[in-house]
């Protein structure tokens, strides 16, 4: 009570006392050097004794660091993420509210915080462990248990005297293998936990409260955003402070090596959403980004498609009837609803539209694409300053995009070879072995820098600036390489008041959808089965979304079975009846 200055890291007034007699911050456990001025009247009148302690917090002598766990790494990656995230465009809500609120649920659910602690394991902290815990079936390492436990009615740290003393007893031979207190312990339990905390989980956290508040980001983008170093994920935990050390078994909980899944976060934010017992989320309306017929535009748009191709798109996602607010918005632990991919399923949309009125066999396209060029050249010869809306060529808009996407599909691929995963900050899985590791890398740096300088190599250009398009047309271009103005005439008819397309014919990818719970995917995907022009299409929005072309694959199968529900269902019914 008589301390009313506001947290340094959350701005709120709400303090604790810890054993050692420090205010912590009961809303985000921001521990501060302050201490409690105790007033004892014991000796004198008028004489005031201050208690200074070091706490559970002590910093080592030998320059090991202070004490933390594995919990508090992963809310400086997280916090990381959101500040990245925010500096994008994302509103501050973002961080200070929703994600903090799902982080708080997570720690109190999984009993790392914010509950009292579970009976038992005092006892098994105490017992050190003699056996070995390590994976790697290394030398005898004890196991060891988190203190970070918090009573809302209390507020207090509920930690226990003798356990704190067995901790700093056995912290130095810990902090050998685990920079952490828990890193051991963590890592034993991550076996038969399948939501104990990862790195992909901290991309599924965000991507969760991007959803809640609808934010105009979709999961292809923040992982996009993330391999282009725009988010920390890649060595984030450079940015640990210098009293984290980080060192050990913490190098298998914090180092990341491989590029973040698509599927895997999405898989994980759906585990969590429904872990954390969380509402009904906010609505997915016809106004927000998320929406099919939003995000029709926006893949148009970079696709180099039509416009007028928009009108087609928002007539399937009326027809089938993903557009209502009921199929887009997400139920946690509903698992009578198929859950939405929104930027896979607005891609899939596209790729059927475009087999509706090219039907992308190798042969229908291109008759199509030779009477848009007689069409177009009639035009110019009768007007040599005709100015109205050239019809679409297929065949043009292939050789335009494909350059373009052979092009930065190569710069990807380069920039993902040339990637060098070991961080700027020397990593070493024991103190022992510090000096080396330092030594090492320092003669490291000295070769490169030498080699650099006698081959001549240009040092690697600054990341470019975020951007939601990777592929951009301008109609400013006298080239005729921007075909968002073409017109679609030459492929429509009109009958009964309604453009129709002139092809009335259509095929599927897949006569029967498989159990996506068995196999993983609706249907198969295989290139050597399927016609050039539809590949060619996957393998465009692919590189788009980064994604494997069997995922749109799968929704372009979902769409067509919606699609062609009745048509399918006599099919099935007569060829049964044949049978028979």
């Amino acid at each position: 009570r008589d301390f009313n200055e506001r947290c340094a890291q959350c701005s709120e007034v709400n303090w604790g006392l810890t054993d050692g007699g420090r205010y912590y911050c009961r809303s985000c456990h921001n521990v501060t050097e302050r201490t409690r001025e105790v007033v004892n009247t014991d000796f004198m009148t008028n004489s005031r004794v201050q208690t200074i302690s070091k706490g559970s917090r002590k910093q080592e002598k030998d320059g090991i660091g202070c004490e933390w766990y594995v919990c508090e790494g992963f809310q400086l990656v997280l916090k990381k993420q959101a500040e990245a995230l925010e500096a994008l465009g994302v509103c501050p809500q973002m961080k200070d509210e929703v994600l903090y609120n799902f982080w708080r649920c997570y720690l109190q659910k999984s009993k790392q915080a914010y509950c009292n602690r579970p009976a038992g394991e005092t006892v098994k902290a105490l017992s050190v462990c003699e056996s070995s815990t390590d994976v790697d079936s290394e030398p005898e390492r004890p196991n060891f248990l988190h203190l970070l436990s918090l009573s809302e009615s209390e507020g207090d740290l509920q930690t226990d005297c003798s356990l704190a003393s067995s901790m700093s007893k056995v912290s130095e031979s810990t902090s050998i293998y685990s920079g952490s207190v828990d890193g051991s312990l963590y890592l034993m339990k991550n076996r038969k936990e399948k939501l104990r905390m990862t790195m992909p989980m901290t991309l599924s956290f965000c991507y969760m409260a991007l959803l809640w508040l609808r934010e105009p980001i979709t999961l292809s983008e923040l992982l996009r955003f993330v391999v282009e170093g725009h988010i920390p994920y890649l060595n984030v935990f450079q940015h640990f402070p210098e009293k984290m050390k980080l060192c050990g078994l913490d190098l298998k909980i914090f180092c990341v090596e491989s590029w973040p899944v698509y599927e895997e976060v999405y898989n994980k934010m759906l585990e969590l959403a429904a872990f954390l017992d969380l509402p009904r989320f906010p609505d997915i309306t016809d106004s927000c980004f998320l929406h099919p017929d939003m995000l029709c535009i926006k893949y148009l748009m970079e696709a180099n498609l039509p416009d007028e191709l928009h009108n087609w798109t928002c007539r399937v996602v009326k027809k089938i009837g993903i557009g209502e607010v009921d199929f887009l918005t997400l139920v946690p632990g509903n698992k009578s609803t198929r859950k939405v991919k929104y930027d896979i399923l607005a891609a899939a949309v596209i790729v059927v539209v475009l087999k509706l009125l090219f039907l992308l066999d190798d042969h229908y396209e291109w008759s199509l694409s030779d009477f848009a060029e007689e069409r177009n050249k009639n035009n110019k010869e009768v007007c040599l300053f005709y100015s109205g809306a050239l019809y679409f060529e297929f065949k043009k808009w292939y050789k335009v995009v494909k350059h373009s996407l052979d092009v930065e599909q190569k710069k990807l691929d380069e920039e993902r070879a040339k990637y060098l995963w070991r961080c700027e900050k020397p990593l070493f899985y024991s103190v022992k072995n510090k000096s080396k590791v330092l030594k090492r890398r320092q003669m490291v740096v000295n070769l490169q820098n030498q080699f650099g300088k006698l081959s001549g190599s240009v040092r690697r250009a600054e990341k470019p600036n975020p951007s939601s398009f990777q592929l951009s047309w301008s109609e400013e271009n006298t080239d005729g390489s921007c075909f968002h103005g073409h017109s679609l005439k030459g492929i429509l008819q009109e009958k009964c008041g309604l453009l129709t397309a002139m092809n009335p014919d259509y095929w599927l990818c897949t006569v029967k959808l498989c159990n996506e719970k068995l196999c993983g995917h609706l249907a198969h995907y295989r290139e050597v089965d399927f016609p050039q022009s539809y590949h060619f299409v996957l393998r465009l929005f692919s590189f788009l979304l980064r994604i494997q072309p069997s995922y749109i694959h799968d929704e372009v199968c979902m769409i067509e079975h919606k699609l062609f529900n009745k048509k399918l269902y006599k099919k099935l019914k007569y060829n049964t009846v044949l049978r028979k």
